[in-house]
């Protein structure tokens, strides 16, 4: 089981939306994927319908220990991915964390548990820096950072992310070792400036010992905001390149950032294509003018 974390110490960066995006293509590649949203602004928690919503969620997996997954594992509509939904609005867990001794560590000495279930989990975290997002990157394997391409952002991130880092490394002292750091330049457009940005980040990145720029970036395409309004899964809306563009769809986009970050699975990504989902799609519809829309 991989355990990976979406983190950035600076909301905005669209997180949550590369969040979903990542769980719900691993999961028509037929990996069995859990999202755990540990923001308490949950977004994630309502980007796809569920079909099974269960009684509990984050804040009683991180509180109380609880991990019976028919406590607090829902079932969204996309077969093969599960949730664990936020419900800590007024941020209690943090406060708890605090005062925990474990609790820069409480994710890692549960998450374990859920291995027999699932081959990949994403954890979704808020978009500030906080005990939550450190006890989120200190469970992962991996972290992967979203970064929009403007130059207060590259400065914050360089700012924040990289001191986050360095904050954290006393820790391994105890087993807890900083994962690798992905960051994944995303809503970019075709400006000059953008460009730029992307250019110099490499730069910035080319020599950093945990931290790699990936070479996938994820365009500022309808397609993705249409996913988040929606709740469709952004490669589902758009597997087929619409006319006059030449820019990739987003299921090229999301599947080849993919195969960046989870190249122990290739064969299950290259295995799904545009024309499955085509027939999908299709099958999809046709089901529904026959029986009507599911209630």
């Amino acid at each position: 089981m991989k355990i990976a974390a979406v983190l950035s110490t600076k909301g905005g960066p669209g997180k949550t939306t590369v969040t979903a995006s990542l769980g719900a293509f691993c999961a028509d590649s037929g990996l069995r994927t859990l999202l755990i949203d540990l923001d308490n602004q949950p977004s994630l928690s309502s980007f796809y319908a569920l079909t099974h919503e269960a009684p509990g969620g984050a804040y009683e997996l991180i509180a109380n220990n609880e991990t019976r997954r028919d406590q607090i594992i829902s079932q969204t509509c996309i077969p093969n991915l599960s949730l664990i939904h936020s419900n800590d609005p007024f941020n209690q867990l943090g406060t708890l964390l605090l005062h925990a001794a474990d609790g820069r560590l409480r994710l890692k000495n549960l998450i374990s548990t859920f291995e027999p279930d699932f081959d990949l989990v994403l954890v979704d975290t808020q978009g500030a820096r906080s005990i939550i997002l450190e006890m989120a990157l200190l469970g992962a394997d991996m972290a992967i950072s979203p970064i929009t391409p403007d130059m207060l952002t590259a400065r914050e991130f360089h700012r924040g992310m990289l001191q986050l880092y360095r904050d954290l490394q006393p820790l391994a002292a105890l087993g807890a070792v900083t994962p690798p750091l992905n960051v994944v330049i995303n809503k970019l457009d075709a400006t000059k400036d953008a460009r730029l940005i992307h250019q110099s980040l490499s730069e910035t990145f080319a020599d950093h010992p945990q931290a790699r720029l990936r070479r996938t970036t994820i365009p500022a395409a309808v397609s993705f905001r249409r996913a988040a309004t929606e709740g469709i899964p952004a490669h589902r809306l758009e597997y087929r390149l619409p006319a006059n563009r030449q820019s990739p769809t987003a299921f090229t986009v999301i599947k080849e950032l993919c195969l960046e970050l989870f190249p122990e699975w290739h064969h299950k990504f290259n295995a799904l294509t545009a024309e499955q989902l085509s027939l999908r799609s299709s099958q999809h519809t046709k089901k529904n003018t026959v029986e009507g829309p599911a209630k």
